[in-house]
C-alpha cells in the first residue's frame, strides 16, 4: 500500500515484493524491499532488488541447492542495482555509493520448503525491514529478526545499510513453521505501527490474519490507519497449508 504521505504528495510507492512457487520442490521464494527514501529513484531499485532475487533463488532450487546461497544471492541483487546505475550513468565503472544514490534498497528474501516435520523457513535480511511469526493460537508475535523497535528500546534510529552494500557474514534466519503460525515479512511502514505486536495494530491483524483472508481484504487490512505512521506499507503472508485453509 502506497502511504499516506506519498499519496497526498503524488509520489510513488518506494516499497516492492515478488513471491513465487517452485514447482519441482512445492517450495515458496519471496522478496520483500523497501526503497531508502533518500535515493533518487528508491522505487525501481526495490523492483529489481526483488526481482533479481527471486529469479535467482528459483535458480538455485532447480539445481538443487536447499536452501540457496543468500550470499550469492544478496550479491546478485546488489550487482543488477550496479548495471542500472551504470547504464544511467553511462559509466563503465560506478562506486557502490553512486548506486545508493540513486537505488538504495532494504531487503527480506526467503524460502519456505516443505517438510515431514513442517515447513522449513530460511530468510536473509539487509536493512531493517522485519519478519514475524504470528502465533494464530495465543495472537502473540515473535520477531525472528532484531527490531529497532519495542518496549526496551529508548530511541529509534532510521538508519540503514541498504543495497548494493552486502555483509559478510549475511545476516540469516533458519526455522520451522508451526501448524498455528503464519510467517510475516513486512517493510517498517508495518513493522514500526506493530511495536512488539501488543498493541491494537497486533491484535487487528492477529485476528484477521487467523485465516487467510481475500486480497481485497488483506489490502484492506494493510491500509489501517494510526497516526503519524504515514510510510508505504508491505507485508507478505505464508499460512502452513491445512485442510481448513486451502491458500
Amino acid at each position: 500500500m502506497r502511504g499516506a504521505k506519498h499519496r497526498y504528495y503524488g509520489q510513488p510507492r518506494q516499497d516492492a515484493a515478488r513471491a513465487a512457487p517452485h514447482e519441482a520442490t512445492g517450495s515458496i521464494v519471496f522478496a520483500v524491499a523497501d526503497g531508502v527514501s533518500s535515493a533518487t529513484t528508491p522505487e525501481l531499485g526495490a523492483v529489481e532488488a526483488c526481482r533479481a532475487t527471486v529469479e535467482r533463488m528459483l535458480h538455485l532450487l532447480s539445481q538443487g541447492q536447499e536452501p540457496p546461497d543468500f550470499q550469492d544471492v544478496a550479491a546478485l541483487a546488489a550487482d543488477r542495482l550496479c548495471r542500472l546505475a551504470r547504464s544511467r550513468l553511462n559509466k563503465e565503472e560506478v562506486e557502490p555509493a553512486e548506486v545508493a544514490g540513486l537505488y538504495a534498497t532494504t531487503l527480506v528474501a526467503g524460502v519456505v520448503r516443505p517438510d515431514p516435520a513442517g515447513p522449513v523457513v530460511d530468510l536473509c535480511r539487509i536493512g531493517d525491514s522485519g519478519a514475524w511469526l504470528l502465533d494464530r493460537s495465543t495472537g502473540r508475535y515473535r520477531q525472528l529478526f532484531d527490531s529497532k523497535t519495542g518496549t526496551d528500546a529508548v530511541l529509534v534510529s532510521n538508519e540503514v545499510t541498504p543495497l548494493p552494500y552486502v555483509p559478510d557474514p549475511l545476516p540469516r534466519i533458519s526455522t520451522r513453521l508451526a501448524p498455528h503460525d503464519v510467517l510475516l515479512i513486512g517493510t517498517d511502514g508495518f513493522g514500526d505501527p506493530l511495536g512488539d505486536g501488543d498493541g491494537q495494530v497486533g491484535s487487528l491483524f492477529a485476528r484477521h490474519l487467523a485465516e487467510p483472508p481475500t486480497s481485497l481484504w488483506f489490502a484492506h487490512l494493510v491500509d489501517f490507519t494510526r497516526e503519524t505512521f504515514d510510510d508505504d506499507r508491505t507485508l507478505l503472508a505464508i499460512w502452513p497449508r491445512t485442510t481448513a485453509a486451502s491458500r
